[in-house]
């Protein structure tokens, strides 16, 4: 059974820091694009930061200089750095995980690019 799992979030000042972790079970996906969403209340799931399985990364420009994704293959986890935090970044954190495209170059930004996701983890920044 395929599971992600993230953990690391929480209630923190506005600029203040987060460290999202996402561990990957059942599978490995060293070889797949990865990436982050976010979901507000109210609100889409938007794209937040991808990675490719060579480390290539792409982020949205709202969260750019500010966060930073990035995996430790060998251990098959994905992070969320996240520094700078605002109050507009309240949201559930996803992570998810291609399972079609492996040694892609190509870092989807829609929610139909991947086919497995964690549960989530919430994030919410006080002003």
């Amino acid at each position: 059974q395929v599971q992600l799992v993230e953990s690391g979030g929480g209630l923190v000042q506005a600029g203040g820091s987060l460290r999202l972790s996402c561990a990957a079970s059942g599978r490995t996906f060293s070889s797949y694009a990865m990436a982050w969403f976010r979901q507000a209340p109210g609100k889409e799931r938007e794209f937040v930061g991808g990675i490719t399985w060579r480390g290539r990364t792409n982020h949205t420009d709202s969260v750019k200089g500010r966060f930073a994704i990035s995996r430790d293959n060998a251990k098959n986890t994905l992070y969320l750095q996240m520094n700078t935090l605002k109050p507009e970044d309240t949201a559930v954190y996803y992570c998810a995980a291609d399972h079609l495209s492996p040694y892609s170059y190509n870092i989807p930004r829609q929610t139909s690019g991947y086919g497995y996701w964690g549960q989530g983890t919430q994030v919410t920044v006080s002003s």
